[in-house]
């Protein structure tokens, strides 16, 4: 028996897409040990793995680019979170690989100590990335704004003046702080943020093409294996949404905390004398301000499979895990990004043609209802991203993967046909 151990960031939008890709190790035989956060643990355990929780000083540095003035600021103070966790996971990691005594590591993207360690170590490894990881590819604008892909030589010498400034924030902060973990823990020095990733033997992404864009090339060490799509209580479905008789408009907000509870409230507004019912959750804590009405029901959390089974247009922030969950159910989405990666996934939506895009800063109520109208109407766009995330193979083809290049096991004969390899 093969023993994986498996190491997260201490974010949920993080742990549940991973705990697809663990769970069919699980079923494949192999020996799963998850170290996340504590909320996670309990999670982990139903799902038939041995769990414990983090270090608690991980936790205890609190993820508050919310807090920040601009996007630029954001970035920046996100990084440092990040920095400021790495010394910690080094240690963590430690210890957790001296109790378990893995045959092989699958680190988290966000978990840069943890990186770096299993970077500087012996044994066989992997990193996994719920969203669009900060990778140069040839005729993809740099990571960060969201901006539209722009071919030919004009679009070479836009990307090649914009990238020192988009990727500026981010390696200024991260480098030094990086470099100098890297270097205690034995790990070679990197000179970009590009360079950091690409030292795992094996990428991960949860994504797929067309929803990423034709032209991302990556290499060969990473691998989209489309959404890794988790909810542990799918098969709770609440009595009060089986009394819904309307065509539902499913509202999204981030799991980690940031200041996107004007979505819910805006929406709420625009879709008031709408034919539709109104679903909203905010998994980050409910707002005060946001209350349900006639033909809306506001709520922590409600599974949002089983919502998108009635769904007929999800309104997201732009997470990837809201996103792609419902593209991945032929569900056209409106993004209102705010932050983060959001920006890369708004765009690729309206690139992709599986919805539409709207800037946080231009969220007023007319202009939301008339996104999600023109949404609605882009089911067949939503379909076509469906069916391309099913050729990814999913977390079968991840997990063909991690037994092939981490655990050095012969490949089977696979039904997928070229479709299905991801670049």
């Amino acid at each position: 028996m093969v023993t994986i151990l498996a190491y997260t960031s201490p974010a949920l939008g993080h742990l549940f897409p991973i705990s697809a890709l663990l769970s069919e190790l699980s079923q494949r035989g192999h020996k799963i040990h998850l170290r996340t956060l504590a909320a996670g643990v309990q999670t982990g355990r139903q799902l038939g793995f041995t769990s414990d929780g983090i270090d608690p000083q991980i936790e205890a540095i609190v993820h508050d680019d919310w807090k920040a003035p601009n996007p630029r600021a954001a970035l920046k103070r996100a990084v440092e979170v990040f920095c400021r966790r790495a010394p910690y996971e080094v240690g963590d990691l430690a210890d957790a690989v001296a109790r378990v005594h893995p045959d092989a590591l699958i680190v988290d993207v966000n978990c840069w100590g943890a990186l770096s360690a299993a970077d500087a170590g012996d044994i066989p490894w992997a990193c996994f990335s719920p969203y669009i990881p900060f990778l140069k590819s040839p005729g993809v604008p740099p990571f960060g704004p969201g901006l539209k892909p722009l071919p030919g030589r004009l679009g070479r010498m836009r990307d090649a003046a914009v990238r020192p400034l988009a990727m500026g924030v981010l390696e200024n902060a991260m480098l030094p702080p990086l470099n100098k973990i890297r270097t205690a823990v034995g790990a070679p020095a990197v000179a970009s943020a590009d360079e950091f990733l690409r030292r795992a033997p094996l990428m991960l992404v949860a994504t797929g093409k067309p929803f990423e864009y034709p032209q991302t090339d990556w290499g060969d060490a990473v691998h989209m294996i489309g959404p890794c799509v988790l909810e542990p209580q799918a098969d709770t479905v609440p009595d009060w949404l089986t009394t819904i008789d309307r065509p539902i408009v499913l509202v999204t907000t981030s799991s980690e905390k940031q200041a996107d509870a004007r979505l819910v409230l805006t929406a709420v507004t625009a879709l008031a004398d709408e034919p539709v019912h109104v679903i909203a959750t905010l998994p980050a804590g409910l707002s005060n301000e946001a209350r349900s009405t006639r033909n809306a029901t506001v709520c922590e959390y409600v599974s949002h499979v089983a919502v998108l089974d009635r769904a007929v247009c999800a309104v997201t922030h732009g997470g990837m895990g809201a996103t792609q969950k419902a593209l991945t159910s032929g569900v056209p989405v409106c993004v209102v990004p705010f932050g983060r990666d959001q920006f890369e996934v708004a765009r690729r939506v309206e690139v992709a043609r599986c919805g539409t895009r709207l800037p946080a800063k231009k969220l007023i109520a007319a202009r939301l209802r008339a996104k999600v109208r023109e949404a609605m109407t882009m089911t067949d766009g939503a379909q076509r991203v469906a069916a391309g995330f099913a050729a990814t193979g999913g977390v079968a083809r991840g997990a063909e993967l991690i037994e092939q290049r981490v655990l050095g096991q012969a490949e089977q004969p696979s039904p997928l046909n070229d479709a299905g390899r991801s670049t």
